[in-house]
């Protein structure tokens, strides 16, 4: 398995090289070797944070799991945040790269978890632990504050402060939970195998040497992707909302399927439950820090009119998804329609606000059939009281 570890070593070091010598090829060359980084640094921060559950409580964990798997997601987005300050085209692919990942997570991700399970076991659906109730209510809580924002057009330092602080609480909440012994494959259980001073040794290496990678790609990537679109001929703000998700989202989907193939389906998709609540709160809100910090004053990044239709369709999917969820088990045929619906948008962009409309009916349909699980779900989600 050192193999592995080296081999994904070996696919980071070529952005590296031309990140630190200056090197440019060719923007469509330049999108692949830095995303080839981006996607190397990302395993690498995964195996790591799977490591760190024989430490910390399974809630955490998966809660650290879910934040640093979705590392490259925020250094995408935040340094197109950065450069809105001084141009403001900038500011659609901000907003684009947000909502692709959180609908791309929620409309590709849970629904590949549900088939895969059901085929290779033979269920109908997955049920989730009571435990999930955790990530269900906050990110409940995070959807309903966050149809605010296409209510009022901006994205503000308030809206930061709110939006960190229920990412705060839900990181307080998940971090009294009971501590859960994983089981590792691949190399993570290799990491494991080391005595406790090494194995975290190694992990604060992989974490640094991910997060510089990461970080010395998120610019020259974001900008072969703009360069890239340009030049084929395709539509920028279609490659930034999605191939830059996809690229950092694929090593957080390969891991949750490896769990889901060793019939640990609740953790992989508890997982993705809670990257959807990492985006939807912390990447969110860090958005307009970003650029009140790069403008130099606090300041409101405007939405024009497809920025906010993409904002209220993305809400309209996650209140759909979390009816889904209330009575802790998702269908196949749930599944199946959390991604025809995506599949639908994301191939007729023009229907945008007919899909929002239809994920809000048929979110208030299971929200009335499963009503009886409102109180369970506040009491066990938010208040830390056993049902």
């Amino acid at each position: 398995m050192i193999y592995y570890i080296a081999a994904t070593v070996g696919i980071t070091l070529p952005a590296l090289y031309m990140r630190w010598y200056h090197v440019q090829i060719d923007a469509r060359i330049d999108s692949i070797i830095f995303g080839m980084g981006i996607l190397g640094a990302a395993f690498l921060l995964s195996w790591a944070a799977e490591v760190a559950q024989m430490d910390v409580s399974r809630g955490l964990a998966l809660a650290l799991l879910a934040l640093i798997a979705i590392l490259p997601e925020y250094a995408v987005d935040l340094y197109f945040a950065w450069m809105a300050a001084y141009e403001p085209e900038y500011a659609h692919y901000a907003t684009a790269n947000m909502t692709g990942a959180n609908r791309l997570l929620v409309g590709g991700g849970w629904p590949f978890i549900v088939l895969l399970f059901c085929l290779t076991f033979g269920k109908k659906y997955i049920q989730l632990d009571k435990a999930n109730r955790v990530e269900i209510t906050y990110l409940t809580v995070a959807t309903v504050y966050c149809f605010i924002i296409p209510i009022k057009g901006t994205l503000t330092l308030i809206d930061c402060l709110i939006l960190v602080g229920i990412f705060a609480a839900y990181a307080w909440r998940t971090a009294v939970m009971e501590v859960h012994e994983p089981e590792l494959v691949g190399p993570a259980k290799l990491i494991s195998r080391l005595t406790k001073t090494k194995r975290r040794l190694v992990n604060v290496l992989l974490f640094g040497f991910s997060g510089a990678t990461i970080f010395a790609c998120a610019e020259p990537f974001a900008e072969a992707l703009i360069h890239s679109g340009e030049l084929l001929g395709i539509d920028e703000y279609f490659l930034v909302q999605w191939l830059a998700p996809i690229a950092s989202e694929a090593p957080e989907f390969i891991i949750a399927g490896l769990w889901t193939l060793r019939g640990d389906a609740r953790a992989a998709i508890g997982a993705l439950i809670s990257s959807k609540v990492n985006q939807w709160t912390l990447l969110v809100g860090t958005i307009p820090l970003v650029y009140s910090i790069s403008l130099g004053a606090p300041g409101q990044m405007p939405l024009d009119s497809r920025q906010i239709q993409e904002i209220l369709l993305t809400g309209a999917q996650s209140i759909f998804a979390v009816a889904i969820l209330m009575n802790l088990k998702m269908h196949l045929w749930e599944a199946g329609c959390l991604f025809f619906l995506f599949a639908a948008q994301l191939i007729f962009p023009e229907i945008r606000l007919p899909i929002s409309y239809l994920y809000f009916a048929l979110a208030f349909i299971l929200l009335i059939h499963h009503r009886r699980q409102w109180g369970p779900m506040i009491r066990e989600g938010l208040l830390n009281r056993k049902s």
